[in-house]
């Protein structure tokens, strides 16, 4: 029973391809954020976790500046096309990045700039893939493709890092952008290899006058997405700042190298692989589960910030991962079910750009904190995010209109 719920999914020859491309894909981004995390922190600046959240707001806030752009990209283009061209981009940018840094001649303003690049790239890319599930699955499966796919992210993310940090400590930091950059083939090979006669085409709209902006409008009609959005916001901007938070209580709180801080990125991706597994078997996402999950979250942050050792502070990761998927999964599978399918591609990359792009304000003010009053307070930041979405969604349930599509959803 448990298996024919996990991986319905799989039934479609065009996510299974997918399914495989994207992991080995996603191990090799994962191998770069933490690489590129290291980077910055311990050989371009002595410990400055303002400079590794300025790194951030060029990676992800490219979302926020590109939003009407992206959206317009996944509704009214070729979804499977635009993916070829968007991770070949990328694949492109990771070997410029590792070749510089093989090299020795990588600077602190060419991290910025090509994390910039990236971001501008992942823009578009994002909203894109997140609505091409439902091309490989249909609606039915949905939820549960959505839920593999962070199965996917979230195992490479166990992975990713405890494999960067090895591979830094043996040949270089370098050498994780390069072996990223091969990881590219693998998605682009999957891309390729699919059949089109087996997509569940979308419908798409037609093109009108203010088709960039009518995302906005349609959000703002549904008080269910923008408590959603609102939500998202919140822990999105001052929540999900990992890399920052991770990287600098592995430096400077508990004093580990490479090894130590990719184990606790691993020891998080337990967390988010156990969210995923449970967000697969569910029928339906949930609007309560967006309230647990984000007082999980504000919980789980206030142990790690008070957390007594490095051991205590690895197994709080893996609650606090835990509750950090189970908030993402809902949130994206709510927004899409209840979502027209003309309008998907617009809601999604709005929903993108206020997950990543409230980095750029969030990152730097938490890098600002961890620099004057240390790391543990940069994760009391998490933990009052968390808990402030918790009330938000408490308030949605006491004034909530049964004609709310999400709630109708998440019934």
């Amino acid at each position: 029973m448990f298996h024919s719920r996990f991986f319905r999914s799989f039934y479609s020859l065009n996510f299974r391809l997918w399914a495989i491309g994207a992991l080995i894909s996603n191990i090799g981004t994962w191998m770069q954020r933490t690489a590129q995390d290291w980077l910055v922190l311990t050989q371009l600046t002595h410990h400055d976790a303002a400079a590794v959240g300025i790194v951030m707001a060029c990676q992800f806030g490219p979302q926020l500046l590109l939003l009407p752009v992206s959206g317009f990209c996944a509704d009214y283009f070729n979804r499977h096309k635009l993916m070829m061209v968007t991770q070949g981009i990328l694949c492109v940018l990771a070997l410029i990045l590792g070749t510089l840094t093989v090299t020795g001649v990588i600077t602190l303003w060419e991290v910025y700039l090509l994390a910039f690049l990236f971001g501008c790239t992942a823009a578009i890319d994002a909203p894109t893939r997140q609505t091409f599930v439902g091309e490989l699955v249909g609606d039915s499966y949905l939820s549960n493709a959505i839920s593999l796919n962070s199965t996917s992210f979230n195992a490479a993310r166990m992975i990713g890092p405890a494999v960067a940090g090895l591979i830094i400590a043996a040949v270089g930091t370098g050498w994780a952008f390069i072996i990223n950059a091969a990881s590219f083939l693998a998605v682009l090979a999957s891309l390729k290899l699919m059949r089109p006669a087996l997509f569940f085409p979308l419908t798409r709209p037609l093109r009108t006058k203010g088709s960039l902006t009518a995302g906005f409008s349609y959000v703002c009609h549904r008080r269910d997405l923008r408590t959603i959005l609102l939500m998202t916001f919140i822990i999105g901007t001052f929540g999900m700042n990992f890399p920052l938070y991770i990287s600098t209580m592995a430096a400077s709180v508990f004093h580990t190298g490479a090894k130590g801080y990719g184990f606790l990125s691993s020891c998080m991706a337990i967390g988010t692989i156990s969210g995923a597994i449970l967000c697969a078997i569910q029928e339906k996402p949930h609007m309560r589960n967006l309230l647990f999950s984000a007082l999980l979250f504000g919980i789980g942050c206030t142990w790690a910030a008070l957390a007594p050792s490095y051991g205590w502070f690895a197994v709080i990761l893996i609650i606090v991962g835990l509750a950090a998927l189970i908030f993402n999964n809902n949130n994206n599978s709510l927004m899409q079910l209840s979502t027209e399918q003309s309008m998907r591609g617009r809601v999604i990359a709005i929903r993108m750009a206020i997950m990543m792009g409230g980095t750029p304000l969030g990152a730097p003010i938490a890098g600002w904190v961890i620099n004057h009053f240390g790391a543990r307070w940069g994760l009391a930041i998490g933990a009052a995010s968390g808990i402030f979405a918790a009330l938000i969604a408490i308030g949605y349930f006491i004034f909530a209109n049964p004609s709310d599509s999400s709630f109708q959803a998440s019934k």
